[in-house]
């Protein structure tokens, strides 16, 4: 029997909020990307034709983030039991992915052109940073809002958080190259593109495949779990505990609890379950609304102890 659920009309507004958030940053980013394409053939820069590289991920990324967000909303069916909530974590994974492989190849081809610095128009450069910043800035302030919301607004706002750092590094490089014609600054500006990109991209895709693979929700301890549940009255043992999310926002619980047999006999059991429930959704850090329990009496044999689960304890 699983806990009561919150996601309602309360997830469905915050679900259409933050679709027209990423509407209007994919709209936005799109033109921006178009203009510097232009500005990036025109002027020769690479750290403007990586910024440019980088808006196009945005633009990438945006759309998967939108596509994503369409899916989250898609009721359950027989076929799909969670519906499209793992599109999140898809989603942030194909982005960082793509994020990754965008700053590698600027701090390889910003590391060439140290040694063989390119002239550069850097007043076409300095204001096509200037507008992609602006847009950039728009971007962050529409995205801003639902940033926390889930993975999948995470990774669309670091796309574009990082862009608006690329635009200062185009924008930086083009005025020491305008003031003192120092050229090797576009790819030292590509190379800290690059340096601001893949730490997050790591951070965000540790996060996506966390989800994709399972692993328990940071901020649980499995063990602490365990020890809990084992505390409340007439819990004899736990087995086959499991704590995972569907999406970053929906951690879900299942265990077996083996409690005295008397329990099924006097009513107790009911008033154990509830206690189980409101033990994993009020005691810990995260909240686990979506709980099952199976609960067995002392001496069943039925579990799955093929499962080789760690620290599981059975009835002695």
């Amino acid at each position: 029997m699983g806990a009561g659920h919150h996601h309602g009309a309360a997830a469905a507004t915050g679900g259409a909020s933050n679709r027209r958030r990423l509407t209007l940053a994919f709209c936005l980013t799109f033109l921006v990307f178009l203009s510097q394409l232009v500005g990036s053939i025109i002027t020769g820069s690479l750290a403007l034709l990586v910024d440019t590289a980088h808006m196009l991920t945005d633009v990438i990324g945006l759309l998967l983030a939108l596509t994503a967000a369409r899916l989250m909303e898609r009721p359950a069916t027989d076929t799909h039991t969670w519906g499209f909530r793992r599109a999140e974590a898809l989603s942030a994974s194909l982005q960082a992915l793509i994020l990754l492989a965008v700053g590698v190849y600027a701090m390889i081809e910003g590391v060439r052109r140290l040694f063989e610095p390119a002239e550069l128009a850097s007043g076409t450069m300095l204001i096509f940073g200037i507008v992609g910043l602006v847009a950039n800035v728009i971007a962050m302030a529409i995205l801003a809002g639902g940033r926390g919301a889930n993975l999948n607004m995470r990774a669309a706002f670091l796309e574009v958080v990082n862009d608006a750092l690329g635009s200062v590094a185009v924008i930086v490089s083009a005025l020491l190259i305008a003031w003192f014609g120092w050229e090797r600054a576009d790819s030292i500006a590509a190379i800290l593109i690059a340096v601001l990109i893949v730490p997050r991209t790591i951070s965000l895709l540790r996060s996506s495949l966390s989800v994709l693979l399972e692993q328990t929700p940071k901020g649980l301890d499995l063990a602490d779990v365990r020890t809990h549940i084992l505390g409340l009255p007439h819990v004899l043992a736990v087995h086959d505990l499991h704590i995972t999310r569907i999406s970053s926002d929906l951690p879900i619980l299942t265990a077996h609890v083996t409690v005295e047999a008397e329990c099924f006999t006097d009513g107790h059991a009911p008033e154990i379950l509830a206690s189980l429930q409101t033990c994993v959704a009020e005691h810990f850090p995260i909240r686990i609304d979506h709980a099952t329990f199976q609960l067995e009496p002392e001496g069943h044999g039925g579990h799955d102890a093929l499962h080789g689960e760690p620290g599981s304890r059975d009835p002695a």
